[in-house]
C-alpha cells in the first residue's frame, strides 16, 4: 500500500531507447527524472527471468557445479539453473535444467525464495526451488556447462561463500534461504 510520501519519491520515466534486443537479453538506456527534478540517462537490461535448484540429499548436502565464469574470470560453485523458455514454467525449467547440467534428477520440488539480483538496473526475476532428493538421471553433465559436480556439505556453503568459492546471486540467496529454513527447524 503506498502512501503520499511514498508517491513523491516516485521517478518519472520519460522515455526509453533500446539500444540492443537479442535473444537473452534487451538493453535500454531510460530518461529518468527523480523527485527533486534532476533528470539523467540510466541504464537498463532486461533478461529473461531464471529458475535454479538447491538440491539437498539425505546427507543435507547440496548439489553445485564448479565451473569457470569467463566475465569476472573466476572458477565457482554454483546450483544449477538456467533461463526460462518462453513460456515455460519455472519448476519445469529448473528441473530440466538440473538434469541437463549434471545428470541428476530432482525430487519432490518446492518454491524456495524469489528475487531480482540487480534491481536499480536490472530486471530478471530468479525463482529458486528446493529439492529434497534427486536420482541419477545415468547422463552426463554437460560439459559447456560444468566442468565437474559436487555435493557439498549444507553446513559448509557459509564457509564458500566468505571464501569467495560461491559469489553468483542465484546460488547465494538459494543457499542462506536454505539455511534460513534449516536455523528455523523447517528444513
Amino acid at each position: 500500500m503506498s502512501t503520499e510520501a511514498d508517491l513523491a519519491s516516485v521517478w518519472t520515466i520519460h522515455g526509453e531507447r533500446v539500444i540492443d534486443d537479442s535473444r537473452r537479453a534487451v538493453l535500454s538506456v531510460a530518461d529518468v527524472e527523480l523527485p527533486d527534478g534532476v533528470r539523467f540517462e540510466q541504464y537498463v537490461l532486461r533478461v529473461p527471468p531464471a529458475a535454479m535448484v538447491v538440491v539437498l540429499d539425505d546427507d543435507e548436502r547440496v548439489l553445485m557445479m564448479w565451473r569457470h565464469r569467463f566475465i569476472v574470470n573466476r572458477w565457482v560453485w554454483e546450483l544449477p539453473g538456467g533461463y526460462l523458455d518462453p513460456a515455460e514454467d519455472p519448476m519445469a525449467c529448473a528441473a530440466r535444467e538440473v538434469e541437463e547440467e549434471t545428470g541428476w534428477r530432482p525430487l519432490r520440488m518446492q518454491r524456495l525464495v524469489t528475487f531480482q539480483p540487480m534491481i536499480g538496473t536490472i530486471d530478471q526475476e530468479n525463482v529458486v526451488f528446493l529439492a529434497r532428493g534427486a536420482e541419477n538421471a545415468e547422463s552426463a553433465p554437460d560439459i559447456n556447462e560444468v566442468a565437474r559436480i559436487g555435493w557439498i556439505p549444507l553446513a559448509g556453503v557459509r564457509q564458500h561463500i566468505e571464501s569467495g568459492a560461491i559469489i553468483g546471486a542465484g546460488s547465494v540467496s538459494g543457499l542462506l534461504a536454505a539455511l534460513l529454513l534449516k536455523a528455523e527447524g523447517k528444513l
